[in-house]
């Protein structure tokens, strides 16, 4: 896959947008541990940001997935890790499944207005007890006349202090099996029985609010509902496939600035009476996370050739999750080791990224869930 000059364009208006209107406040932000996200979405959305792949019968651009890729690039632009997240929960995470699958009303209602920018959104998959097992689910929607009434709670959810709406995983129907009795819904926030706990206060990505959300009785239409009954967890496993394909774009900028910035120091910084960047264990060692940064672009990219073909990626987009997971703790690793001292201050750059990448190994299907993902299929096809 290769950029185009209309994706250089896209990455190129972006880039503008970041170096004005987030780069400059992302210290503060920062510092804050949140961000604005009725505010910085609604002006991504007035840019046409939030809708690239998505219908333009709703307000997207209706473009294939290599320019969400090309966005999602670009966003390793922003220096912190929380930021390019709650993004990539709004157009990669939280939506595709809705864009894809729903009916007009219920698009119209949910993903036109987080395509616009004046709704945030935000996805109930996890729970306190279920993570990376998202078949062990417990948040139930009973049915009650057209309404489902919906008891249970969702846990790790990204923008979830500040989201209009949730793209919720629940039980529909108790007696199915644990693959065919769960469907998605679209759920309002201000719904009377929602409630939201206060934001975790985590390692790291502190401008992305992160918080837990309670269902206690809560009435929703069932034609809130996502596609067909029954069919949530087939529709999220699907979703996943978009989640770990812009995740493996979103960290390759980001990392390749880490090791740019270490490369800087190192030239800069004399020990012995010779720059540190004269210690071939340095240069070289910076040189091979590069050549590994590209390897991983190139798996990117071949992942999003066939998913735009129509193939199901749900192997390439599960090692695109573990090698870019690990990949960036190397570099954030490897990096802050060369800073030395002046790495392990708190407000350094590669202090930073050390603090938001180690979550790409956890957040999303930890590795260890992900390799065995691939180990089982590796059995089957023997």
């Amino acid at each position: 896959m290769f950029y185009k000059s209309e994706h250089q364009a896209l990455q190129d208006s972006l880039r503008k947008f970041i170096e004005r209107e987030i780069n400059p406040y992302v210290d503060q932000w920062e510092a804050d541990g949140i961000f604005p996200a009725k505010e910085l979405f609604k002006k991504m959305g007035d840019s046409g940001f939030l809708g690239i792949t998505k219908p333009e019968k709703f307000g997207g651009a209706g473009l294939d997935y290599s320019f969400g890729v090309a966005m999602a690039e670009a966003l390793g632009d922003i220096t912190c890790g929380g930021v390019p997240m709650a993004i990539g929960v709004q157009t990669d995470m939280a939506t595709p499944a809705l864009a894809k699958y729903g009916d007009d009303s219920v698009r119209e209602n949910f993903l036109a207005p987080s395509i616009s920018g004046d709704y945030v959104a935000c996805l109930g998959v996890s729970e306190p007890q279920a993570g990376s097992d998202v078949a062990a689910i417990k948040t139930t929607a009973r049915k009650d006349g057209g309404d489902y009434i919906i008891n249970g709670t969702k846990m790790w959810t990204t923008n979830g202090t500040q989201a209009d709406w949730i793209c919720l995983l629940a039980i529909t129907d108790s007696e199915g099996s644990i693959y065919k009795n769960k469907s998605l819904i679209c759920v309002p926030m201000d719904t009377p029985g929602v409630s939201v706990a206060p934001r975790f206060h985590k390692l790291g990505q502190h401008s992305s609010d992160t918080t837990q959300v309670f269902f206690d009785d809560v009435r929703v239409p069932q034609a809130n509902r996502i596609g067909d009954e029954g069919k949530g967890f087939i529709y999220q496993m699907d979703q996943f496939q978009e989640e770990r394909l812009w995740g493996g774009a979103s960290v390759l900028r980001a990392m390749e600035r880490i090791i740019r910035l270490t490369r800087e120091y190192t030239a800069g910084r004399s020990v012995f009476g010779e720059p540190l960047l004269e210690n071939q264990s340095i240069s070289f060692s910076l040189v091979e996370l590069e050549v590994e940064v590209e390897a991983l672009r190139s798996l990117v990219y071949r992942a999003t050739e066939a998913y735009i073909e129509g193939e199901d990626v749900t192997r390439l987009a599960t090692m695109v999750k573990v090698k870019f997971g690990r990949l960036v703790r190397r570099v954030a690793d490897t990096c802050l080791q060369y800073w030395g001292g002046q790495g392990y201050m708190w407000d350094s750059p590669v202090a930073r990224a050390y603090r938001d990448f180690r979550l790409s190994s956890i957040g999303g299907g930890a590795d260890e869930v992900m390799l065995r993902v691939l180990a089982r299929q590796a059995t089957k096809a023997v």
